[in-house]
């Protein structure tokens, strides 16, 4: 299933596009959506702070509310028994899926953009206008804080080991860092903002979305895989399915694109662009003019 949001309202998609839902008891925009990894839930949250918990045929659950601004983020424990969310009031809260408040979390210094649980649900990583990333126990203790970006981090996401984490700013770089918070990579290439990064269900690609309208697929050392291009204004928002072969992305130019992606033809693809480069130049070692035989040959 699919969601997205247009002022107040939200629609709920099948993956074959077909319209499901649509759910408006949101009083006023609504910034985010987050599903729950058992698929029971969904969670959305609008500008005027409040958070709705609906079951996945629409049905309205719980409402909660204690912020006094806009709520711009809000994401799912891996166990579905929790909710973190991030607001622009500079706090960072943890609910019940029964919609009782457990604990809230302040530090930033300007509004919270982004926040994301760990695969073992014990971190919670935020990201704020402040320009700093933070790390904290669920238990309401800042690990650590992350400074690197040049401007606001707009984005952030775990890889599924738990191992790395990466994140998108407004001064047009990914970055990747230890779970430690040790800085170990910059990526560069979007040509605006980045407003939305994600690791695939399987870690081993990273995909950011921006301000410069594209989708940019990038592997773990930081290597340009693909750039996907279709939507006609920025890219806000972006997310695999849970296994790996699609990738939904959401727009300032009203649309949903759904991006079938199959690693292995992505990486057939590439063998295929450079296959007689490796072939035919003569600077190229021996040992390398092979380097994509294997891979051809299983698609053959």
């Amino acid at each position: 299933m699919i969601a997205s949001a247009s002022e107040n309202t939200i629609k709920l998609w099948s993956c074959e596009g077909n319209l499901l839902h649509i759910l408006t008891e949101h009083g006023r925009e609504v910034n985010t959506i987050s599903f729950s990894p058992d698929g029971k839930m969904m969670a959305s949250a609008d500008k005027d702070g409040i958070i709705l918990l609906w079951s996945c045929a629409g049905n309205l659950l719980h409402t909660l509310s204690g912020y006094y601004r806009g709520i711009n983020s809000i994401s799912f424990s891996p166990d579905s028994k929790t909710i973190v969310s991030a607001s622009n009031d500079q706090t960072i809260k943890l609910w019940s899926c029964e919609g009782n408040l457990l604990q809230s979390f302040s530090g930033h210094q300007a509004g919270v953009n982004c926040v994301r649980f760990s695969p073992d649900g014990k971190t919670i990583a935020s990201t704020s206008r402040d320009g700093t990333i933070k790390l904290w126990r669920v238990e309401d203790k800042v690990l650590s804080t992350l400074k690197g970006h040049d401007s606001e981090v707009n984005s952030i996401s775990f890889k599924p080991d738990g191992k790395m984490i990466s994140s998108a700013s407004e001064d047009k770089t990914i970055k990747l860092w230890s779970s430690e918070g040790k800085l170990l990579e910059t990526f560069q290439g979007h040509n605006a903002a980045i407003n939305s990064i994600s690791f695939s269900p399987n870690g081993k690609m990273i995909a950011s979305a921006s301000e410069d309208n594209t989708i940019k697929l990038w592997n773990c050392e930081g290597k340009l895989l693909e750039t996907l291009q279709g939507h006609n204004d920025a890219v806000k928002s972006i997310s695999f399915s849970p296994n790996g072969k699609m990738l939904a992305s959401a727009s300032d130019d009203k649309t949903v694109i759904l991006w079938n992606l199959d690693l292995d033809d992505l990486l057939v693809r590439g063998c295929n662009w450079v296959h007689d480069y490796l072939k035919s130049n003569p600077n190229v070692r021996e040992s390398d003019r092979t380097l994509c035989d294997d891979i051809l040959a299983q698609k053959q």
